[in-house]
């Protein structure tokens, strides 16, 4: 198979969930403050390396620093005077590490963030959080300095008082971006976490979703078709019992069953992000990985055919290996975990390969200077292997060392949620794990350390936060399950009580995933160089738009004091978030639109006959004005047809297509919300699309 390298750099920014992990590990009794920072004894000598003025992506003053005497990084991006009105912009990354995302549109996340910044009258900063690696002690306190130097340059650049903060960041950075709310007080003045995850996030994210992804592996096309507009409705029909079950407990476990049309891409991209989690599992119960295969009560015990198949255990020589910086030169993808060092083992070649699923086997290496360590297969490329990540300081493997490549462990993690319940009264996922009277249904291993107490989760998320707060959750996000904005919306009010709405915000974001579409790209979706010609784009939108609007609404939140529009409205169907199907039931900030095709959501036709598409698009109240729509017919995902809109909060769009072709296809229309109307604008375009089925035959 031939992987889009595109996939795995999207693996950084989704599976930085792990940030879960880190963030905990940062928060401190201490709270942080301006005064606290003025008198900080590590942050104490800032130092400028670069400070120019650069037109690229727009004109504006760039200033790279640091803190002496410390790993502190930070690069600041400041528009011309005529553009600023007394505001910042923070992003925080899933992964520290690096200050200079922007220039890479923030991994995807957000777009362009600097022309954004510049745009709404701020400047963006952003820093590595304290360190040149993946991770460190110090990311908030890191943050908050960084930050707080960023309004000593603003002042003597600009003049006037203190600049308005606001911090926002997505998955790991979602974590981040909660901590910093939780743990500082007058450094920021909004917070808006995006696509964040919850305290048990680690691991069990992944292990429920490895497990569905192994057992229903050959049935997701079924699955997909029956829950498509004019299908079955019934995405159980045709499974057996252990596929019903499986497909079962992630739905009940908050997977949203829409995102399974990309389990290609979950498969390839989950694996490498798993590679760097696993360790949470393997370090602190060892003892799980033989207790599964062998006592009552595990999986592994007593193993359906599907485990038994699916187990590899392979003996082989190396051949060649392959580092990060020899990867990239083939052309191969690079797992998050190998990506970090150019010296990192990130694929090897072997004398003979074993028959079946290899991802998530450990190399076991068994010779040579590297004897004793192991490495995740992350994927397979022809008569390569794609592995997780082993520096070179670690030992250096060669051809003619000898290996064995060994799932058991990786097979037995993902069953590892059951042995994993946590408060089910509060955290209702995990209450499919109990039986009638209360009682686990499986045994019960001990908590893992980074969820153990609530006081360790609290240091993730307690829900008491200083400033406001704007969340934003996505509803087919595969990684960052959407019933997690909706427990921490629990601790919120549980902190806030009856204030809630004086500080917090809560808005769902339909047809979007953990990351933009032109992340989701695999072979089979329709891989190609550029996103915007992809297949994906008639199923997920980007919600950069949306998060661009969160952050200016935020500013005018804090600093006149207008309300933001109320929280999406939704219900709880045992995991899954159920939102109503008009835009004034809904409420939120996404536009709503409903597409028919002859009057309904499937048209059965032959082929030189046309079809009626009608779409009605609608704003929220006070919102702004729907002001674009367009048109997919084949699946493409290049929209080639654009309705001509007037903007206004309600628009009605129309067309007609002919086939020439038998087949089942899916027209599309997505349509573009901005709040002042502006159809011209690339900034705060708040997207929405719906879906209708054709079957065309000859």
């Amino acid at each position: 198979m031939t992987i889009d390298r595109r996939t795995f750099v999207a693996s950084a920014a989704a599976g930085a969930l792990l940030g879960n992990r880190i963030a905990a590990a940062a928060a401190t009794p201490e709270q942080i403050t301006p005064q606290s920072l003025q008198a900080d004894s590590l942050y104490k000598t800032p130092f400028i390396d670069t400070d120019e003025w650069r037109d690229t992506p727009v004109r504006h003053r760039y200033v790279h620093g640091g803190f002496k005497d410390t790993d502190l990084r930070f690069s600041m991006y400041f528009p011309p005077r005529e553009q600023y009105q007394g505001r910042f912009f923070h992003p925080l990354m899933p992964i520290a590490g690096n200050e200079r995302s922007a220039l890479a549109r923030l991994a995807g996340l957000d777009g362009d963030s600097i022309g954004f910044a510049c745009d709404s009258g701020g400047y963006l900063v952003e820093s590595n959080m304290g360190t040149f690696g993946m991770a460190g002690p110090t990311q908030t306190r890191a943050s908050a300095a960084a930050a707080h130097y960023s309004r000593q340059l603003a002042q003597q650049m600009y003049g006037g008082g203190r600049p308005y903060g606001y911090v926002y960041g997505g998955s790991g950075g979602g974590f981040k971006t909660i901590e910093c709310a939780q743990m500082t007080a007058g450094v920021w003045d909004g917070f808006v976490p995006f696509i964040h995850g919850c305290p048990i996030s680690m691991p069990n994210a992944f292990t429920v979703q490895a497990h569905a992804l192994r057992v229903l592996k050959d049935k997701f096309a079924g699955i997909v078709d029956a829950i498509d507009p004019g299908g079955s409705g019934d995405m159980y029909a045709g499974l057996n019992d252990e596929e019903r079950a499986a497909l079962l407990e992630a739905t009940r476990w908050g997977i949203p069953p829409r995102s399974w049309f990309a389990h290609e891409r979950l498969s390839i991209n989950y694996t490498g992000v798993f590679a760097s989690l696993i360790g949470n599992i393997t370090g602190n119960d060892p003892q799980y990985f033989e207790d599964f295969w062998k006592l009552p009560g595990y999986l592994g015990a007593n193993p359906p055919d599907s485990l038994k198949r699916a187990r590899i255990q392979h003996q082989a020589t190396v051949t060649r290996a392959i580092t990060t910086e020899q990867a990239r030169a083939m052309g191969l993808p690079v797992a998050i975990s190998a990506g970090t060092r150019a010296d990192a083992l990130a694929a090897v070649q072997l004398s003979s390969q074993p028959a079946g699923n290899v991802q998530g086997a450990y190399v076991n290496i068994k010779s040579g200077a590297a004897q004793g360590k192991r490495v995740m297969v992350t994927g397979v490329v022809g008569n390569t292997l794609l592995l997780g990540g082993l520096f070179a300081r670690d030992g250096q493997l060669q051809a003619g060392d000898a290996v064995d490549i060994d799932n058991s462990i990786y097979l037995a993690t993902q069953t590892y949620h059951r042995h994993q319940v946590v408060q089910p009264e509060e955290y209702y996922v995990c209450r499919q794990f109990l039986n009638a009277d209360g009682s686990p249904k499986y045994p019960q291993r001990p908590l893992l350390p980074n969820y153990r107490t609530a006081a360790d989760r609290d240091k993730v998320q307690s829900g008491r936060f200083n400033g406001k707060m704007i969340v934003m959750e996505c509803l087919m996000d595969e990684a960052a399950y959407p019933w997690k904005a909706d427990w921490y919306r629990s601790k919120v009010r549980a902190a806030l009580g009856p204030r809630i709405d004086d500080q917090y915000r809560l808005w769902y974001v339909d047809h979007a995933m953990h990351v933009t579409p032109n992340s989701y790209m695999t072979p089979s979706e329709g891989g190609a160089a550029d996103a915007t010609f992809s297949p994906v784009n008639t199923r997920i939108i980007s919600y950069a738009g949306l998060l661009q609007q969160a952050l200016r609404d935020m500013s005018a939140w804090v600093e006149r004091g207008i309300a933001p529009a109320a929280s999406t409205s939704y219900r709880m169907d045992d995991a899954q978030v159920v939102v109503p199907p008009t835009a004034a039931a809904r409420q939120g900030l996404q536009p709503v639109v409903t597409l028919t095709v002859n009057g309904g959501v499937r048209a059965d036709i032959k082929v030189g006959q046309s079809i009626k598409l009608h779409a009605v698009a609608e704003a929220p109240p006070k919102t702004g004005s729907i002001v674009a729509a367009e048109w997919d017919f084949d699946g493409t995902g290049a929209y080639p047809e654009r309705s001509t809109v007037t903007p206004k909060p309600r628009v009605e769009v129309r067309t007609t297509h002919t086939f020439p072709k038998p087949g089942t296809y899916f027209p599309v229309v997505r349509v573009a919300a901005h709040r002042t109307g502006d159809a011209q604008t690339p900034f705060a375009r708040v997207q929405n699309l719906a879906r209708v089925r054709v079957v065309v035959t000859a």
